[in-house]
């Protein structure tokens, strides 16, 4: 028989009295920090964003009631309204951190539905007896604006001279309306949960496991797309047969080098979805024109340029990129489009972006005026840092409008029998999300003659007087943060620590203090940022010499670095070297860059091709070589993948080898290591690898709270 009188007969301390008295504080306290721990690594999505507005609300809503409860000493009322101006303190320093979050203090009440559902979730967590009217919440319909991005037509809008002549041809362009009127569906089971939250969640922890793989038909008999002398391979041909089917929404998350350029070209043929716009980064531009001649040689491209004067305004494809898409937005919408693919999807992230509101705004557009368009947003790294970079592209799709899934993925949703309170729900979310269109193939599992690819780390040492200035740099910003740490640590008083033990918080508080302070000097001073650069700069001439060794004892090499003084070092060394190059840089011309490819490729006198870090980095073939060169580390592992899959594609057929140049002795090895303990966020949400789920935090930090407590240790 149970005894649970004894633990009612305990006497209860003194914050749980408190917490009696105002059951919904502890709750408040612990969601804070999670909004708090959110904005510090400047990952605050939707949810989150409401999250603040509801705890900024209840805040006031706390603060009031316990003002006016005549039942509460004063002393325990002093001490409540002394742990909700704790909790209003984080509000309003995180708000100082993200400025758009002030106006969210301003508001009086939990507006929209989500933040109604999510105040009347916690109060009941509290035990707080509501009326019946808080407890039923209806959807109010979306607001457009917050999916629809801005204006269809900016203010430096244009309008080619060919468009107006394509416009008046065509008879058959007004807005589609036989789409049936919007209606109140009937109420779903899962109406009255926040929902975004848990899904991001379905895919931050990999649940079920398994590769995000849609149910794709199985491979064709005979190919019956591919134009005279090509042939798709079986992992294209069986997400182009879904097209066939009906299918239309897709995220395409193939790894680098599988063909998704391919894939979605012949997709827009499979589907008839012209006229298509192709949204891209501007290194692109003229690959994907070549693309389309190359698999649809029967259809017209035009790559849309500056003020779009040379566009041909009767083509079937037009291709435009990010930086210019508000200028040419307005006539986009006009001309009738059937499909949309955003290349690089990943670049809409930022749903603050203008580029990101502008690419919405014209999917949304076409969504208005076409029933069941094509829609493909293509990247082989959708996330980036967080699974909320999922956010905008599911917008896009049409899958969730940031605030609750769309009508498909909650009939999905609702049809699994789960809530989120079942554990069951989240493998059985993230599948509901898969089967609504993400296809996602590695090229360890679709292309097993396309050889493995190794990453080679090699060690530098910089003796040099420059060298030698770098590590007293180095060990000067070292000792700085040792010196704040113990600042701190001797103000806060003992804190139980035993000897040579780190007190991890002040750790993070001094780590991320000098990060603020970086970001603010950027390439000044001596600070993380100037630290890496200068170590790519005593880099330089070593990794280019080098690449002349790999390059006269096994052919073409590609060299990568992220400054254009490293660029420049590396081109002097090779040129002295007598190796000939050609270079893709960022200030170039479409025209010019792709010369640049071309002769990399096809001319045999041309050894190594120097290469823009974030010019080159995504969107270029240089499959000519079998070898890499790293001469600066990215921030980021996804950057780097991209880097090293412009030589590992489809059509290599020998083993590629990426060396990266690391500093021995320096920052940069510890950079190293965590650039690669980066990539288990992609492995557990889109491959479904078991991971370990620590809090994924910046390189940058990561790095310093490394120097720090290799600093108190010595």
């Amino acid at each position: 028989m149970p005894t649970t009188a004894p633990a009612r007969q305990r006497k209860k301390s003194s914050s749980a009295r408190r917490d009696d008295e105002a059951p919904i504080i502890p709750i408040l306290a612990r969601k804070v920090r999670e909004v708090e721990q959110k904005a510090q690594k400047n990952k605050l999505g939707p949810t989150n964003r409401v999250k603040f507005q509801v705890i900024a609300f209840l805040v006031r809503e706390e603060r009031a009631r316990v003002k006016g409860d005549e039942s509460v000493s004063d002393g325990t009322r002093a001490e409540l309204l002394k742990r909700l101006d704790g909790v209003a303190t984080i509000l309003a320093k995180t708000a100082a951190r993200d400025t758009s979050l002030i106006q969210l203090l301003e508001v009086d009440q939990a507006t929209t539905p989500v933040a109604k559902r999510m105040r009347r979730d916690w109060l009941l967590e509290a035990g707080v007896d509501l009326a019946p009217e808080e407890l039923v919440i209806d959807d109010a319909k979306p607001k457009t604006a917050e999916t629809a991005g801005p204006a269809i037509v900016s203010e430096r809008a244009v309008r080619p001279e060919q468009v107006d002549a394509r416009v008046e041809s065509n008879p058959f362009l007004a807005p589609d309306l036989s789409k049936a009127s919007a209606c109140d569906h009937p109420r779903r089971r899962l109406d009255g949960w926040e929902l975004m939250g848990p899904l991001y969640k379905a895919f931050a922890l990999g649940s079920g496991g398994g590769s995000a793989v849609m149910p794709l038909p199985p491979v064709p008999e005979f190919d019956r797309l591919s134009p005279r002398g090509l042939a798709i391979m079986p992992h294209q041909s069986r997400m182009l047969e879904s097209v066939r089917e009906g299918h239309r929404s897709f995220l395409l998350a193939d790894e680098p080098g599988l063909g998704k350029t391919a894939q979605s070209v012949l997709a827009a043929s499979v589907a008839n979805a012209y006229p298509l716009v192709v949204v891209v980064p501007n290194v692109v531009k003229m690959n994907w024109a070549r693309e389309v001649q190359r698999w649809t040689p029967q259809r017209r491209a035009t790559v849309i340029m500056g003020d779009g004067k040379d566009v041909d305004a009767f083509a079937d494809v037009f291709i435009i990129n990010y930086e210019i898409l508000d200028r040419h937005i307005g006539w986009l919408a006009e001309i009738g489009l059937k499909g949309m693919v955003v290349d690089e999807a990943h670049f809409i992230k930022n749903l603050s972006s203008q580029r990101s509101q502008n690419v919405l705004a014209l999917a949304q557009r076409l969504r208005d005026t076409v029933p069941n368009p094509l829609m493909m947003a293509l990247t082989g790294t959708p996330l980036i840092n967080d699974a909320e970079d999922f956010d905008a592209i599911w917008r896009f799709l049409n899958w969730a409008d940031g605030t609750k899934p769309g009508d498909q993925l909650m009939e999905r949703l609702d049809s699994t029998g789960y809530t989120p309170a079942d554990k069951a729900f989240y493998p059985a979310a993230r599948q509901a999300v898969i089967d609504l269109g993400i296809v996602r193939r590695r090229k360890k599992d679709v292309a097993k003659d396309l050889p493995d690819k190794l990453v080679a780390d090699m060690p530098v040492q910089l003796d040099d007087e420059f060298g030698r200035s770098i590590a007293k740099a180095e060990r000067e910003l070292a000792r700085r943060l040792a010196d704040r740490y113990r600042r701190i640590l001797e103000a806060r008083g003992d804190r139980g620590l035993a000897p040579g033990e780190i007190d991890e918080d002040i750790v993070q508080l001094v780590a991320h203090g000098e990060l603020e302070e970086a970001k603010a000097k950027d390439a000044t001073g001596d600070n993380v940022f100037s630290m890496v650069r200068r170590i790519g700069q005593g880099k330089a001439s070593l990794a280019a010499d080098y690449a002349a060794q790999l390059q006269r004892s096994v052919g073409k090499v590609v060299f990568f670095a992220k400054h254009i003084d490293v660029m420049d070092t590396a081109e002097r060394t090779l040129a002295e070297a007598g190796v000939k190059t050609v270079s893709i840089r960022g200030e170039q011309t479409a025209v010019a860059r792709q010369a640049a490819i071309d002769a990399f490729n096809e001319d045999p006198a041309v050894g190594v091709i120097v290469c823009s870090l974030t010019a080159a980095g995504v969107g270029v073939n240089l499959q000519a070589a079998s070898n890499v060169v790293l001469a600066e580390l990215s921030w980021t592992a996804a950057e780097q993948t991209q880097a090293i899959d412009r030589v590992h594609r489809i059509g290599q057929d020998e083993p590629v080898t990426a060396w990266r140049i690391i500093a021995a002795n320096t920052i940069d090895t510890k950079i190293a290591e965590l650039i690669d303990q980066k990539e288990g966020l992609a492995a557990r949400a889109l491959d479904g690898e078991q991971t370990s789920d620590a809090p994924v935090e910046s390189v940058q930090l990561a790095a310093l709270k490394a120097l720090l407590r290799d600093a108190l240790q010595t």
